[in-house]
């Protein structure tokens, strides 16, 4: 072999293995790109869930709907429908209130409220809250509805209207009596309600560290709210059956999650089981909005009608969590009706987005008429009919 020949063979190796070098390199970034995310730590509380608040989208779940005694957590409904209460005018923060005898006489955990003296509504959502008073949620409750029954009977409305389906009450304040349960599930939905539907109300009163009331001071049993700077707000349940529970809320970037941890075995382990899936939840999930409310997402032909294109959308924006750092990664798909004829009523139910991540789906989203198409004129029905036949 001539020496030009070897210089040329020589050449032409490292080619080949730069190019074998290169084709690996890009394999391996392109396997980095889509790393599987790791598993959710394994915590020894009895039940959990993790929820993106933006999408609703579950990241963490052990027994997510089993039955379990909520404790105080029972004052999140009690705070729910106080809240409501205000939002529509029926009474104010500042409105005075007469302490009953009922009220005055609860044990456990107190604002230690006096008979007969007045507290205002305010006074009351701080004592419900930071304090966590039975006291509080039973003088609210009479306050609202009359008597305390009457208010139970309204938990248990806006459970169902909240579509909370292992939930029921039977008390306002969480004391453990028969059938009075929730489920992790449904107090993470009772707590993105409350965030979503009265966000001004949620900051005023879940980050309070300490409230004073007849010259006592009582701290928030939400130690998160020192240890973790991204908790803005959460409520603590505990009784000997229940356990240790704690639902709490915090907000990185942008994304809030919600966290729920019931039946631990110390107020240490429930606040640090909740910091560990929310660690989990920012560490390895990003969220982002694809829709706006009211945004066209698809469209879709009609049949036999006034106009021929209907935009199709969603009920509210639509968000998706997704594998951090993978947003390019994320595809959609509306999967309508193959053939849809006039007439169709706006917000018509038609059919369902698919939000997917390496073909696996993340997230579902019910997909509605964006407006009205009336039947159209006997010359536009008759020329669909015909060209109906050919599809």
């Amino acid at each position: 072999m001539s020496a030009k020949s070897s210089s040329l063979m020589h050449h032409a190796q490292r080619l080949f293995l730069f190019v074998a070098v290169l084709l690996v390199s890009v394999a391996a970034s392109a396997a980095d790109n889509s790393l599987p995310i790791p598993s959710a730590p394994s915590l020894g509380a009895k039940s959990y869930i993790l929820v993106d608040y933006n999408s609703g989208q579950v990241l963490a779940a052990k027994n997510p709907d089993m039955h379990i005694k909520p404790a105080s957590i029972t004052k999140l409904m009690t705070c729910y429908i106080t809240f409501d209460e205000i939002k529509h005018g029926n009474l104010s923060t500042k409105d005075k209130v007469t302490v009953s005898k009922k009220a005055w006489e609860m044990h456990g955990s107190q604002m230690f409220l006096k008979i007969n003296e007045k507290v205002t509504v305010n006074q009351l959502l701080d004592g419900l809250i930071t304090d966590s008073g039975n006291d509080a949620a039973v003088q609210l409750a009479q306050y609202i509805a009359g008597s305390t029954s009457t208010f139970v009977n309204y938990m248990n409305q806006y459970a169902k209207h909240l579509g909370m389906t292992n939930s029921h009450f039977s008390d306002v304040e969480g004391l453990p009596i028969a059938d009075h349960y929730m489920s992790a599930r449904d107090i993470a939905t009772l707590y993105a309600a409350i965030v979503r539907k009265f966000p001004k109300l949620y900051q005023r009163y879940f980050n309070i560290k300490s409230f004073t009331y007849g010259g006592i001071k009582q701290y928030n049993r939400n130690t998160l709210l020192w240890s973790d700077p991204r908790v803005d707000g959460g409520k603590t349940g505990h009784t000997e059956k229940a356990g240790y529970n704690l639902a709490a809320s915090g907000v990185s970037n942008g994304q809030r999650l919600i966290c729920v941890v019931t039946g631990t075995d110390s107020a240490r382990a429930r606040a640090n089981q909740c910091e560990a899936l929310l660690n989990y939840g920012f560490r390895f999930y990003n969220d982002t909005k694809l829709f706006d409310n009211g945004k066209e997402i698809s469209q879709i032909r009609v049949w036999k009608g006034a106009q021929s294109e209907l935009p199709v959308v969603a009920h509210g924006p639509v968000s998706v969590a997704y594998p951090r750092g993978q947003r390019d990664a994320l595809s959609t798909s509306a999967k309508l009706p193959g053939n849809l004829t006039a007439p169709v009523k706006k917000g018509e139910r038609l059919g369902t987005l698919s939000i997917k991540y390496n073909g696996k789906t993340l997230k579902e989203e019910p997909l509605y008429a964006g407006k009205s198409i009336a039947k159209g004129g006997y010359v536009t029905q008759f020329i669909d009919d015909i060209l109906m036949m050919f599809q």
